[in-house]
Order: structure tokens, then sequence, then C-alpha cells
């Protein structure tokens, strides 16, 4: 069984098999987590996107390269919908959750560390985010043992608490006769 924590800190400091990346469908680097990734790394992770994506990614789904210079040994990039732009199926956001934990799985990885996708610059909104990222990830069918989802600011943390605490009270609720 995966076990789901929540964590108040900078993604790029996560020690895990696989670090899940927030990229956008060029994989070639950008903002906010994709771009920190990306300069913590170093250039062999730029090296390594362009070598496996060289016409990007699609939305949903996910794909890794090295992990270069981070504590991780690799990182898993997945590019969510941007709600901005008019991408608002939620099956697009749930599956980057889902496809990046079965890369996990190809890859072996016992431990990954995940952002909150398409919550930041895509605009998604934050509530739904994080119900759809616990959602997920609880109802993943992955060998992967532990689940981080990395808050960066304690906003973000409070969010993901209150998400995680609410849909494990429906959880027990569903089973109490």
């Amino acid at each position: 069984m995966t076990e789901l924590i929540l964590i108040r800190g900078d993604i790029t400091a996560q020690r895990v098999d696989a670090v899940v990346n927030a990229a956008n469908n060029r994989m070639r680097g950008g903002g906010g987590v994709d771009g920190a990734l990306h300069r913590a790394g170093g250039p062999a992770v730029l090296a390594d996107c362009i070598q496996r994506f060289p016409d990007g990614l699609a939305t949903g789904d996910a794909g890794w390269t090295t992990a270069g210079k981070l504590p991780a040994r690799w990182i898993i990039h997945t590019v969510g919908p941007n709600y901005a732009a008019g991408q608002r199926d939620r099956e697009l956001l749930t599956s980057c959750y889902r496809r990046s934990l079965e890369v996990a799985d190809e890859l072996g990885a016992d431990s990954v560390a995940f952002p909150l996708i398409s919550a930041g610059i895509y605009a998604w909104p934050k509530e739904d985010a994080a119900a759809a990222a616990i959602e997920t990830i609880l109802e993943a069918d992955t060998r992967v043992g532990e689940v981080r989802l990395v808050a960066y600011d304690a906003a973000t943390y409070e969010l993901l608490a209150t998400a995680r605490d609410r849909l494990e009270g429906e959880a027990r609720g569903s089973h109490v006769k």
C-alpha cells in the first residue's frame, strides 16, 4: 500500500527515487517547478529532454529523464492541462498523476515526490487540483511505496491537508454502516 505524505518544502531538495516535474509540452524547461528542477538538475536534464522528447510530450502524459545534480535518480516529466488556456478536462489532470506513477513503476522507483500539478501558472483551481492529486494517488494501482506531495508554501500545504482529511473522512464514512 502506498503511503501518502504531505510536505511543505522545496521539491528540488527531495531525496527520493523520482521527482515529478510539472512540465510544458515543449519539454525544454520553463518557469515555476519546471524551471526550478532544470536549474537545480543542471544541463544534463535539458540534454536528456531534447534526446528523449524531440517532439515534446502530450498533455496528460509522462516520461522520464536523468535528474542530473538533483538528490533524486530520475525526473518524471508530466504535462498538466492549462486551465487558463481552456484545457479544463479533469481527466487530463488526473492522468498526469496516474501516468507518472506508471512511469515510476517502470523505473522501479519506491519513492516519488510530486508538486501540485497545473495549480500555478496553468491556473487550475487549487482546491480541485489538491483533491484530484490526492484522489488519484490514493486510488492508483502502483508499487510505489511512498508518495510525497510537496507544497512550496503554507497555503498550498493547508489546501492539501484539508483535501486529504476530507477524502479520508469520506472513505471512512463509506465503510461505516
